[in-house]
């Protein structure tokens, strides 16, 4: 199964952002045993591109991984180079879809308006990140017209509202701190509590 066709098998891209660089492999793990297999890397983590390239070679069996937060091509390239399958920006930079396309990976640009969001697509881009993801009804309006471009809300999504997310037409779902809190301590109680959040997300968008 290729990247994309995981991403959209999953439909959950948890995100990791600021997180002790030591935690990250004992998240991963909980993320996976609660089924959430797709995992972005915020570039503005602290070592996030060591970090990408420890998960791609110590979870590439059990986990898709990507990197976040890229703002331009000679970014995404070094992301690419340490393992990412998948580049995820908060904008639409025409270089930064185009590089990660050259080399092989999935393009998941952010945009807001029609217009963004067209010009991601047209330009490449896989899945279209709706960002911020202010509302279900505000992605259910984009699909009138646009039902034929994937699109993925990130920002705000949480157990009470990703149900309503899905039955608007979003194809795949951004988590971030409803799925992992960087800021707490790394207990063996709060992993278990990561692996039964993610369980609740897989289960609500299933």
């Amino acid at each position: 199964m290729n990247a994309l066709s995981q991403i959209l098998k999953n439909k959950i891209v948890a995100i990791i952002r600021g997180a002790n660089p030591a935690d990250v492999l004992k998240i991963a793990d909980a993320l996976c045993k609660g089924d959430v297999n797709v995992l972005e890397i915020t570039l503005n983590s602290p070592d996030a591109l060591p970090v990408i390239e420890e998960l791609a070679n110590k979870m590439a069996d059990k986990m898709l991984i990507g990197a976040g937060t890229v703002l331009n091509a000679v970014t995404a390239k070094a992301a690419i180079e340490a393992g990412a399958k998948f580049i995820i920006s908060p904008n639409v930079n025409i270089e930064t879809i185009q590089i990660t396309k050259q080399y092989g990976a999935v393009s998941i640009p952010g945009a807001y308006t029609a217009t963004e969001i067209v010009n991601a697509y047209t330009n490449g881009g896989d899945i279209i990140k709706i960002f911020p993801a202010s509302h279900p009804k505000y992605i259910k309006e984009l699909r009138g017209p646009l039902a034929h471009i994937p699109m993925m809300p990130t920002g705000g999504i949480n157990l009470e509202n990703v149900e309503e997310f899905k039955k608007a037409g979003a194809v795949a779902f951004g988590i971030g701190s409803a799925l992992i809190n960087a800021k707490q301590k790394i207990t063996k109680e709060y992993l278990e509590q990561v692996t039964g959040n993610a369980r609740k997300f897989v289960q609500a968008v299933s």
